[in-house]
């Protein structure tokens, strides 16, 4: 088989953040499929080691601050070590402290650079680290797929979270930027944007009624859910979609137009 279309079941997936919220739900989606997970985790060790241990000997559980390059390198060298094979497959999903809050935000008027600059460490270094760490193992697999997690936010910012857009919007830009020098290695870079999901850490404290204004002007009348979102990351890493890359796919149930 054409490596550039490797099987979700042949990938040895890692998944930044991997141990809860939406981390969690992409985790479980690659293990349903057959895949080998790292599930990364800064503080939540339990439950990384929960979730690699219902998996059957599939999953391992590795602790690195992604905004540290040595620590995510030693994190891939220790995968492939486990796995005996390079990580194909990156999912960059971990998310710096955050709470989807309207009325606790920051405002525009009194956002510090710290609480900008924090979200742009974890969330774009972060891709960077892991994209640049993993990059030599697929370039040797013939084979690679850089599966970012973006926002619906910087296209319809209905609640303006200064700090968390500005991260994910220049997520986009080197998603799309990165799409280009990592082509020629048989990489893909793609982002998938959500929109509030149906509820996760991040969104436990959004209060009810923004949750039924959004479902109200959705096309499905409902907020997606982690599972949901989950499931079409999957497509990013599947052979269906080994002609795409430098993309944005807007899963937010119809909210957003992309």
């Amino acid at each position: 088989m054409n490596t550039a279309s490797l099987p979700i079941a042949q990938q040895i997936v890692l998944v930044t953040g991997g141990a809860r919220g939406l981390g969690e739900h992409i985790t479980r989606a690659f293990l349903r499929e057959g895949a080998r997970v790292v599930i990364n985790y800064l503080e939540s060790a339990d439950r990384a080691a929960a979730l690699a241990d219902q998996s059957d000997g599939r999953a391992i559980a590795l602790q690195a601050d992604v905004t540290q390059p040595d620590a995510v390198q030693a994190m891939l060298e220790a995968a492939s070590q486990h796995f005996s094979a390079p990580v194909t497959t990156v999912v960059n999903n971990a998310l710096p402290a955050f709470s989807f809050n309207g009325d606790a935000r920051a405002k525009g008027d009194v956002i510090s650079w710290q609480a900008m600059n924090q979200q742009m460490e974890g969330i774009v270094r972060g891709a960077l680290n892991t994209t640049q760490a993993a990059a030599p193992g697929m370039q040797k697999a013939g084979f690679g797929r850089v599966i970012n997690i973006g926002t619906n936010l910087f296209q319809n910012p209905v609640v303006p979270y200064h700090d968390y857009t500005a991260a994910k919007a220049a997520l986009l830009s080197l998603t799309r930027t990165l799409s280009h020098d990592l082509g020629p290695m048989g990489i893909t870079v793609n982002m998938l944007s959500g929109g509030l999901l149906r509820t996760t850490d991040a969104s436990a404290a959004t209060p009810e009624e923004v949750f039924d204004m959004i479902a109200a002007g959705t096309p499905l009348r409902r907020v997606t859910t982690p599972a949901e979102f989950a499931d079409a990351v999957l497509f990013f890493a599947s052979p269906w979609s080994r002609a795409v890359t430098g993309q944005n796919l807007v899963v937010d149930g119809g909210l957003v137009k992309n």
